[in-house]
């Protein structure tokens, strides 16, 4: 069974930090590029920021870029998204996902999803 486990979510003061983690099971976590989108009330879901396991090349939506670093660890099959600097707009659930390398990371794109996270930052 194909699991992506997201947490590490919470409620954080603008300016602060936060990790949140995505543990991949059900599949070969380095056959494909894992990420993170989030979904503000209201909102389209929306690509925040992906990583191909397999040569931990990363990239960034420009709302988050020099804020926010992914990385994975392939021995445990897990992704991490730290998120400093947080801000208000930065409120969202934030959903990891996994996509075959070549594909858009986009919602229409992704092979596999898991549950969301709840960030909160409050001013």
């Amino acid at each position: 069974e194909v699991q992506l486990q997201a947490s590490g979510g919470g409620l954080v003061q603008a300016g602060g930090s936060l990790r949140l983690s995505c543990a991949a099971s059900g599949f070969t976590f380095e056959d494909y590029t894992i990420g993170w989108f989030r979904q503000a009330p209201g909102e389209d879901r929306k690509a925040v920021s992906g990583i191909t396991t397999r040569d931990g090349s990363a990239w960034y939506s420009d709302s988050v870029q020099g804020r926010f670093t992914i990385s994975s660890d392939n021995a445990k099959s897990t992704v991490y998204l730290r998120m400093d600097n947080l801000k208000p707009e930065d409120t969202a659930v934030y959903y990891c996902a996994a996509v075959l390398p070549g594909n858009y990371f986009s919602p229409d794109s992704m092979n596999y999803w898991g549950k969301g996270t709840q960030v909160t930052v409050s001013s």
